[in-house]
This record gives structure tokens, C-alpha cells and sequence, in this order.
């Protein structure tokens, strides 16, 4: 299969990448400066001229912050692109997997959240987010939910803590927020055997097993590099004043494939990768 995979110079696109480079199958990964998927005629005549099997959509507006005062230019990525990308892949007939996020539920529900369960998104993000689900459904896209995404790319909260464990005594972390850290190599590996798969269009959830909080997860962190966990201190989401709302509880269910890992498995898994990155080796 030709692949397709835009936002390629991104934290998931990188594994989804070195995931492909094992099967040997031919893809070609685009950033914004190569594919502006704002540029709806270029993306168009890009797609079919290339004319993909499989397009992997990791482009996306990702600042949750500025999302709640740029939420126009956010849906413009998150949604209007999104929709462009769906039609001119099903003029083709490729496949296109949107990722998505755990975002767009309300953070109510006292179970995991199934992929049929209401959404009900808190924040500009994840309305954003939400659009982007909708327009590629409604060309007959997958759309792959993920959450709490960490990995030997980019910046993310498991390498904030390594580097914080070696700065500060203390490190004070919510404890109010539920969810499952999810490593981003384990994502590429669903994305990679969902596109293979004669799975129908529609919502998958690829996410860790399990479940903790912030804490929970920085607590881990510094377990596995030999520091004293008790250094990390449960504080409440009022702790860090934000315009964002977020989701209390953003746990969700995989019932259409096979789970993905348990997430401290997946995370003692993926330490020797996370230490050998540059960002965040121990000083």
C-alpha cells in the first residue's frame, strides 16, 4: 500500500513512520511547509496526483490554550481541513485514519467511555476536534481517539517529569483527572494494523488499558528512575488555574479491536526509548 501520512514531523507521525519502515511499504510524510492542509485546492490536487492508499491525518492544531482565543483558526485545521482531506481521499478511494481525542466527552461519566457514548466536549479544542470526527465520517473515514499521548518525540508531561525530578525537590501534580497514558509508539502500531484490517469506517478507541491520574503517572515516572515517589504530591486541577476546562474523567473503552496494553506495561516498555531521547535524559 502507498501511505500517506501528514503532520509528519510530529511526535505520533515519527513512530507511525519508523512502524511502516518495518513492513518496507512505500509512504511519503508531509509537514505544514510541504502539505498546508489549509490550502484546500492544494490538497486536493496533492491527493490526487498521489493518489494514496492509506492517508494517516497526525495534522492538527494542538495549543488547548490558545485554541479557547483562536478557536476559528483551530477549526480551520481541526475540522475544515479535516473535511477537504476526507473528500479528496474518497475520490481516490484511500483509506483515511483521523486521529483524534479524548477530549471531546464532558468528562462525566462514571465508566469508560464507550466509541458510541455522547460527546459533549468542554473546550475550543476539543469542539475542534469533534468536527474533524464528523467530516471524516461522513466520507467513510476511521477515526482512532487517543489520549495522553507520550513518546521519544516532541514535548510531553512523562519527559516534563524526568526533567523535573532532577530540578526540583518536590513536584506537585493533579490528582483529579482520570485517564490512560498512552505511548505513542503503541498508537502507531493500532493505527498500522487498522488501516491492514478489514475493519469498517468509524470510531476506534487506541488507547492504554488501565487507568490513574497525573499523579498516578508521575508517581511511575519517578519509580522507574529510582527516585523517592513520595517527592510527588497530589494537588487539585484548582492548583493550576486554567481557561481550559478538562475532562474529570477521560477513560475510555476499546470495544471494537483488540485493547492496547496495560499502560504501566506499555510505559516500562517504552523507558529505555524515553532515555535515550535526547530531551529527556537524566542529568
Amino acid at each position: 500500500m502507498r501511505w500517506l501520512v501528514t503532520g509528519g514531523d510530529g511526535m505520533l507521525a515519527s513512530d507511525v513512520l519508523g512502524r511502516l519502515a518495518v513492513t518496507g511499504e512505500p509512504v511519503l510524510a508531509l509537514g505544514r511547509a510541504e502539505l498546508d492542509l489549509c490550502d484546500s485546492r492544494g490538497v486536493r490536487d496533492f491527493v490526487s496526483a498521489y493518489r494514496p492508499r492509506v492517508v494517516v491525518n497526525c495534522a492538527a492544531w494542538t495549543a488547548v490554550e490558545d485554541a479557547e482565543s483562536h478557536e476559528r483558526e483551530a477549526l480551520a485545521v481541526n475540522g475544515d481541513a479535516v473535511g477537504v482531506l476526507a473528500e479528496a481521499c474518497s475520490r481516490v478511494g484511500a483509506r483515511l485514519i483521523q486521529l483524534s481525542t479524548d477530549y471531546v466527552f464532558d468528562g462525566r461519566a462514571r465508566r469508560p467511555y464507550r466509541e458510541d457514548a455522547p460527546t459533549g466536549p468542554l473546550n475550543a479544542y476539543g469542539r475542534t476536534k469533534l468536527a474533524g470526527e464528523r467530516s471524516a465520517l461522513a466520507h467513510g473515514g476511521h477515526v482512532v481517539r487517543t489520549a495522553w499521548l507520550y513518546g521519544a518525540q516532541g514535548h510531553n508531561f512523562v519527559k516534563t517529569m524526568i526533567r523535573l525530578s532532577a530540578e526540583r525537590d518536590t513536584v506537585d501534580v493533579v490528582d483529579d483527572q482520570h485517564g490512560q497514558p498512552t505511548w505513542s509508539a503503541d498508537v502507531a502500531d493500532f493505527v498500522v494494523r487498522l488501516a491492514q484490517s478489514d475493519l469498517p469506517p468509524g470510531i476506534y478507541h487506541g488507547v492504554s488499558s488501565g487507568r490513574t491520574t497525573w499523579y498516578g503517572l508521575a508517581r511511575e515516572v519517578f519509580a522507574l528512575l529510582g527516585a523517592d515517589p513520595d517527592r510527588v504530591r497530589p494537588v487539585p486541577s484548582a492548583a493550576y488555574p486554567s481557561r481550559v476546562s478538562r475532562p474529570e474523567n477521560s477513560v475510555m473503552a476499546s470495544t471494537r479491536c483488540a485493547p492496547i496494553r496495560d499502560w504501566r506495561e506499555a510505559l516500562h516498555a517504552a523507558w529505555p526509548v524515553l532515555l535515550r531521547s535526547r530531551q529527556c535524559s537524566p542529568a
